[in-house]
């Protein structure tokens, strides 16, 4: 494995790199930054779903990280860089001293994406999740919990945001979706696959813990407050985590946990 020094802050090399914050918020054609060694691990492993390339490590993270980067492709680029110098590329202190840019999956159609999926699949829909660390712990326990895909609507953020990758350790790297599509849509698509829709909501008169297991099953989970829109419940059956001591909901990653747990084990 060849190591690239850089010791320019303007070194061409590493312009994907540079001021990373402020980039976060315009996207990166098609690429997106991670963070980390867990996150690195997962996009350098058979599992990843994602092409590595390139990674840029700070020099007294490089022995450590030997094998990890021994793993990457041969044609992946491995730049380092002392700490103050990476620090300037990326824009503020990086004391986990790990970067990497990967290519996100092609995206795929709904139908071809769910007529893979086997008997017994369970999946996501998420609808409106606008907040990175949700959206994470979503992806996070899809994963934990054997969870076949991860369908986003058209109004969720992008699951390939730097925290939302972070706050999955890497899970978003390695977990089949489906994007951009109205939630209709992906309801309707659902049950042309023969899924079992089950919108979550505290409303629900349907308790989880009574719900039936087996067979393909989509999970629907909404933005935490406003939850799902009225349109989107009147399509699905509705299913209720029952509360004590006053509270009305969880978390919707918390709450989608349980879901899974449910409907998985």
């Amino acid at each position: 494995m060849a190591v690239i020094l850089i010791d320019d802050l303007q070194d061409a090399r590493v312009a994907a790199f540079r001021d990373i914050r402020e980039r976060d918020l315009t996207g990166r054609q098609g690429l997106f930054v991670a963070e980390g060694e867990v996150v690195l691990r997962v996009l350098a492993s058979p599992a990843s779903l994602c092409r590595p390339v390139a990674a840029l490590i700070a020099e007294k993270r490089l022995a450590g990280l030997a094998d990890v980067l021994a793993a990457l492709p041969p044609e992946t680029p491995v730049y380092s860089a002392a700490q103050p110098v990476l620090d300037g590329i990326a824009g503020f202190h990086l004391h986990r001293g790990i970067l990497a840019l990967g290519e996100k999956p092609p995206p795929r159609p709904l139908a071809d994406s769910l007529a893979d999926l086997g008997n017994d699949a369970v999946v996501v829909l998420a609808c409106g999740i606008g907040n990175h660390d949700n959206m994470g712990g979503i992806f996070r326990a899809a994963a934990a919990f054997g969870a076949a895909a991860v369908l986003l609507d058209d109004r969720c953020c992008d699951p390939f945001y730097r925290k939302a990758i972070r706050v999955s350790v890497g899970a978003v790297l390695r977990t089949p979706m489906a994007t951009g599509l109205e939630a209709g849509e992906l309801i309707d698509g659902l049950k042309a696959a023969d899924f079992r829709v089950l919108a979550m909501t505290p409303a629900s008169p349907s308790p989880l813990h009574l719900s039936a297991r087996g067979g393909r099953t989509a999970i629907v989970l909404g933005a935490e407050g406003p939850g799902l829109p009225d349109g989107v419940l009147a399509r699905c059956e509705t299913v209720g985590i029952p509360m004590s001591g006053g509270f009305d909901s969880l978390n919707v990653a918390t709450a989608g946990s349980i879901a899974l747990h449910h409907f998985t084990r």
